[in-house]
């Protein structure tokens, strides 16, 4: 765009960017595969692809299956209802998060935000605590937590918009304030309802919580957030030339013709309802929206158009290995993936405050 705010990456090219695009669309499959071999029984790779085959061939083409393979069976259990869906789960997240990031800076224009830095986790904590400690939305059915930690999500992104509204249009500043404010008084109120309800057991659920985990996941609700997220990343993949520039400001926008602030919001709009459903699903998980978009800035400049796919890409195959680490690396125990996921990307978030030339790229 004839500016230094869109930067070139390491790798330049066209074709080395469209091999990289499909070697990870054969690595994401390949992944999932590899990954529900790994657990606390470990299953050979013959038998996981001889589970799948049989219950594509049941559900797609009505074939019978044989009676070794058979729902009911601790193999076909295993495979098709416990670790494939939590797989399935986990490169959706993936992707919710890294897209989130991706557009979050962009509209913030800060590469140390991700999707929680405008008030979103703190909103869907404060939902899941209300709903755990004071029992609101216990009509919504055995989902109520979720769903009130979607809505707690949603309602604070669309708060983070009408208070950078007041006095003025929305800008990339008034957005990050306003998310930093209202981040506080969430925290703050779910503070306040642990301190008064006196109740461990719950505090401990919350607290569960919002660690975030995937063991939850079933083929049901992953339909719906892989409908959101690729839908989401679709969307986003034809914003490029927007999302560009964004980088170069309001000012410089305007003098080409494009007003930004209505797109931001409509942008914010879309990423928080991708991060909502990841977090229906998921609880919290940190820091996948910081790191997965940095490195593929790092490695291919800040032109969306290319750095939408990658990073779509790669934070799934991330948080499928993430969740591989947090069902292996404890013996006899599960971490809760927020946790990896925090350890692995703090180290980033300091690293980039220390560079004070960091911007976007390279």
């Amino acid at each position: 765009m004839g500016s230094d705010a869109i930067k070139r990456g390491l790798f330049r090219g066209r074709p080395l960017y469209l091999i990289t695009v499909l070697a990870l669309l054969i690595v994401l499959p390949l992944s999932i595969l590899a990954a529900v071999t790994f657990g606390t029984m470990r299953l050979p790779m013959g038998e996981v692809y001889q589970v799948i085959r049989f219950e594509l061939g049941r559900i797609f083409l009505r074939l019978p299956i044989p009676e070794e393979w058979a729902p009911g069976t601790p193999i076909h259990d295993v495979v098709w209802l416990i670790r494939l869906p939590r797989l399935v789960l986990a490169a959706a997240v993936g992707v919710s998060l890294s897209i989130s990031g991706v557009i979050m800076q962009a509209i913030v224009k800060n590469p140390l935000a991700d999707p929680y830095i405008l008030g979103i986790s703190s909103g869907a904590s404060l939902g899941a605590t209300v709903a755990v400690m004071l029992g609101v939305g216990l009509t919504l059915g055995s989902n109520y937590v979720g769903i009130m930690a979607f809505l707690g999500a949603f309602c604070v992104s669309m708060a983070v918009i009408a208070l950078a509204n007041v006095g003025g249009r929305a800008t990339s500043v008034k957005l990050l304030l306003a998310g930093s404010a209202l981040s506080a008084v969430c925290g703050a109120f779910s503070s306040f309802i642990i301190y008064i309800a006196h109740d461990d057991h719950s505090t401990g659920k919350i607290v569960n919580w919002t660690m975030g985990s995937l063991a939850a996941a079933d083929w049901e609700n992953n339909a719906a957030i892989l409908a959101v997220a690729l839908a989401g990343t679709l969307f986003f993949l034809t914003q490029y030339r927007t999302l560009n520039l964004m980088l170069l400001g309001d000012d410089s926008a305007i003098t080409l013709g494009t007003d930004l602030h209505r797109r931001r919001v409509a942008y914010l709009v879309v990423s928080s309802l991708m991060v909502g459903f990841a977090v229906y699903n998921a609880g919290v998980i940190g820091f996948v929206g910081l790191v997965v978009p940095h490195g593929a800035r790092m490695l291919f400049g800040t032109d969306h158009k290319k750095l939408i796919p990658i990073s779509a890409l790669a934070g799934a195959v991330f948080l499928v290995w993430a969740d591989v680490l947090c069902r292996t690396i404890l013996p006899g125990n599960e971490m809760p993936v927020g946790i990896l996921t925090s350890i692995l990307g703090a180290p980033v978030f300091i690293y980039l405050m220390a560079r004070k030339k960091y911007g976007f790229g390279a």
